[in-house]
């Protein structure tokens, strides 16, 4: 096989390529007779093997090359017709550069990732020199080291003919099935032990020689840095380009031939384990994933999925001790990574010195059996001692290593943790665990506190209750948890239950002795929970009635349970069917004097229709002067406003506070309907509240209606002046069609004219046109002594 052939696969047609054709092209032997005959006989024993004729073409250029056409035919007898036994005799025909050919064959079929040219250039040159090489660009370029490929490798590796980052790869992929499946690599090898385990010692062997070598030429670094492990990268990338692979990959290698039974214990022993911490700082572009200086190698070992390698690792260390790392202990790297595997062996290699009898060995036994593929945890997070190894071990489900951790002899755990966020192991479990109820048995089993409390008070039984686990429920009640312990709020566990929880939950705690009175700190029992629910809710409130919950008692603010869903917006028609018909009154008002109506605008209109149906007094004022359609309107629920119109609401009721009606209200913007000083309970907006205006057929409604069209407020502005101020030439026109006054001027001197022209809005222009058409006076001046005009300018200029 010629040392410098270059078998060019990608830029031909493969099978599909005529093989006449390419013999026609690509083998020039000429044009003789003997030369056609070779061809003739080439393509008969080829058998349609496109790759044979590419071998067997580059095997008889050489020799035509070398002027001896004479022994073509006799060179081509010689040559195996079967694919396989070809690469065999290329591969065992001689034994020069013998060592270089095996080498760069491992490390073609067995690298973590494909290597560039260079990378395997400088790792097969080193290997054989004993020494780092240095990269010089100037004497070694592309070709040479091209060359240099196809040399070692017989001609069957080739370079990827890609403009980035090209790789090495075998010419086809039939030279690695035979080399793999039909036993080739074993022939070469001449070993009847595990190839795959050989090839990767003999891989990890590389690794570990270059990086001892460049480690003694170079030294450490002197500086950790950003800036400086950055620049050091660089450099080293340029010069070594082998470095880095054999930085990151020489443990890699010495776990897989381990798994392979060839023990690695010694070269753990030896293994430089400071010095290969720095160096695998260098490469790492983020610095999370830099490690300190004393970090241990079982930590490494566990983080990296090395998990063969924890068997051969000696000492006494225990893969629950916490580090100063990003996962703190080697068992939650390994389980962070998500390599069951690995966890798996950290654990057993705790039993080594454990008795028989000792529960240890039936854990693992357990963990192996497991079929848990999940990774819960995963790889975005650092480790808080604060937290510790309970709380990561049920984050990520896995009781079986919180369990191992509590029964190991050494105090490595605490059950009663708090994380800094002040959860409690039982929060961990509600939030993160699948299986709620074997995770609160474990915690129990192991010593926790069933009365333990959240950051906000809420007991285990409360936790459970809020999140609707009928089993986990009745677990804590018979361990005997506190039934009616209530958190900082007041909250006992049947008012989580009817707020968020279900109504089977609630039935336990009520059979169970909760008591369906009780208040929080807002006076509302568990009914006004319930009746916001949105889940079970018209259930939960029957419940509640049937065991006699009392419908009309009130909480701190005067509110019921019908006014409170109203004013929620969760209230449902059947809802407040069964809450009027238990009792409940349609003209109960609140603290602030505000009936069901009233607070209803938060609701759905059809609730509002119900309210009116049974009664309600849809002209009712509240403490402030408000009525419903007053509210409506100033909060622009558009359906509610009109529903109340259509119902015949007074058009001209007006608040107390500042004396505006109706349609004031209907021709501002929210941001004037002073929403920020309404009385609590109005500033939430609900899904029935749209933008900022209300259109203009709800003030024309009003207008109809009766609605005053000049009626001053407290400052002395107009509904023209309101209306001026948004811009809306059609609420304008409205208002002066129905006999607005377009000379009204407010207790500060400004005129409609005046606050059209100081309007924000790009088509204020309109109203200021419109205005001056009907009348309006340009030069009329306000108590600052200015007109439309400086209001025009100082828009315009900020003057």
């Amino acid at each position: 096989m010629p040392k410098k052939i270059e078998l060019v696969l990608e830029r031909q047609e493969g099978h599909e390529q005529d093989i006449a054709s390419y013999l026609d092209s690509e083998l020039e032997i000429g044009d003789s007779k003997l030369a056609q005959e070779v061809r003739v006989q080439i393509k008969e024993k080829a058998s349609g093997v496109f790759m044979w004729v590419v071998l067997v073409s580059g095997i008889l250029q050489q020799k035509y090359d070398q002027g001896r056409i004479h022994t073509l035919k006799q060179t081509l007898r010689e040559i195996p017709g079967d694919l396989h036994d070809l690469f065999r005799d290329i591969l065992t025909r001689d034994d020069a550069n013998k060592d270089e050919l095996l080498l760069c064959i491992q490390w073609v079929l067995f690298a973590r990732s494909p290597l560039k040219p260079e990378q395997l250039y400088f790792a097969i040159r080193s290997h054989a020199e004993c020494t780092t090489c240095k990269w010089d660009r100037a004497e070694i370029g592309e070709t040479p080291i091209f060359n240099f490929i196809l040399s070692s490798s017989k001609g069957l590796a080739e370079v990827t003919r890609v403009k980035k980052d090209p790789t090495v790869q075998f010419i086809h992929e039939s030279v690695r099935d035979f080399l793999l499946k039909d036993g080739g690599l074993r022939v070469i090898l001449n070993t009847s032990g595990d190839i795959d385990a050989e090839s990767h010692d003999e891989l990890k062997r590389c690794c570990y020689k270059y990086m001892q070598s460049y480690m003694e030429e170079n030294g450490t670094p002197e500086s950790y840095s950003m800036d400086d492990l950055s620049r050091a990268c660089i450099a080293a990338d340029s010069e070594f380009p082998f470095l880095k692979y054999a930085v990151q990959n020489a443990l890699y290698h010495a776990n897989a031939a381990e798994a392979g039974h060839i023990n690695q214990t010694r070269f753990l022993e030896r293994f430089p384990l400071e010095r290969w911490i720095l160096y695998n700082n260098i490469f790492q572009e983020k610095a999370v994933r830099r490690h300190t200086i004393n970090a241990s190698l079982l930590y490494l070992l566990a983080e990296y999925n090395f998990g063969s390698l924890v068997g051969s690792h000696q000492g006494s260390q225990s893969c629950f001790d916490i580090e100063d790392e990003r996962y703190g202990a080697p068992i939650i790297a390994a389980m962070a990574t998500g390599s069951r595997p690995t966890v798996w062996r950290l654990l057993k290699r705790e039993t080594r010195d454990e008795p028989e009898t000792s529960r240890l060995h039936s854990l693992c036994h357990e963990y192996d059996a497991e079929k848990k593929v999940e990774n819960r945890l995963g790889r975005n997070f650092t480790f808080s001692k604060k937290r510790g190894l309970i709380y990561y071990s049920l984050l990520d489900n896995d009781l079986i290593v919180a369990s191992f951790a509590i029964t190991s002899s050494k105090p490595y755990t605490h059950i009663d943790f708090r994380s800094p966020g002040g959860e409690t192991p039982f929060e961990v479990v509600i939030q993160h665990c699948h299986d709620v109820m074997a995770t609160f048995r474990f915690l129990l089993e192991n010593g926790a506190d069933i009365e333990a409390r959240d950051k906000y008070g809420r007991s285990p039984l409360a936790l459970a209750a809020e999140n609707g686990d009928t089993a986990a429920v009745a677990f804590l009640l018979e361990k005997g948890a506190k039934i009616d312990a209530a958190r900082y709020s007041g909250c006992t566990p049947l008012m989580h239950a009817a707020a968020e929880g279900s109504e089977e939950c609630m039935r336990l705690l009520i059979s169970g002795g909760a008591s369906v009175t009780a208040t929080d700190y807002w006076g509302q029992t568990a009914l006004f929970g319930a009746v916001c629910s949105g889940k079970e809710s018209e259930a939960k409130v029957n419940l509640l009635i049937d065991k006699g919950v009392d419908v009309t008692a009130i909480d701190n603010r005067g509110y019921t349970a019908l006014t409170w869903s109203l004013k929620q917006g969760t209230a449902t028609k059947t809802m407040v069917t069964i809450l009027l018909s238990h009792g409940d009154t349609i003209h109960k008002t609140d603290d602030l004097g505000r009936t069901p109506l009233m607070l209803a605008i938060n609701s759905s209109v059809s609730i509002m229709e119900q309210l009116i149906e049974w009664g309600a007094d849809i002209n009712s004022i509240d403490d402030r002067g408000q009525s419903a359609l007053l509210l409506a309107v100033k909060l622009k629920a558009e359906v509610q406003a009109r529903l109340l119109i259509e119902r015949g609401a007074c058009p001209d009721v007006f608040d107390t506070w500042n004396n505006r009606t109706a349609l004031s209200y209907a021709v501002s913007s929210r941001r004037l309907c002073d929403i920020n000083v309404a009385p609590l309970g109005y500033e939430t907006m609900g899904s029935s509240y749209h933008g900022e205006y209300l259109p203009p057929s709800i003030a024309e409604a009003l207008l109809i209606r009766g609605a005053a069209v000049d009626k001053y407020d407290v400052s002395g502005r107009t509904p023209l002046s309101y209306a001026a101020s948004t811009g809306n030439a059609d609420l304008v026109a409205l208002l002066l069609s129905h006999g607005a006054d377009v000379h009204s001027a407010d207790k500060s001197g400004r005129t409609p004219l005046s606050y059209a022209a100081s309007s924000e809005s790009p088509k204020a222009k309109n109203c200021v046109r419109l205005l001056l058409d009907r009348g309006a006076i340009r030069d009329k001046v306000d108590e600052t002594g200015k007109t439309a005009l400086h209001m025009l300018l100082q828009k315009k200029f900020g003057t």
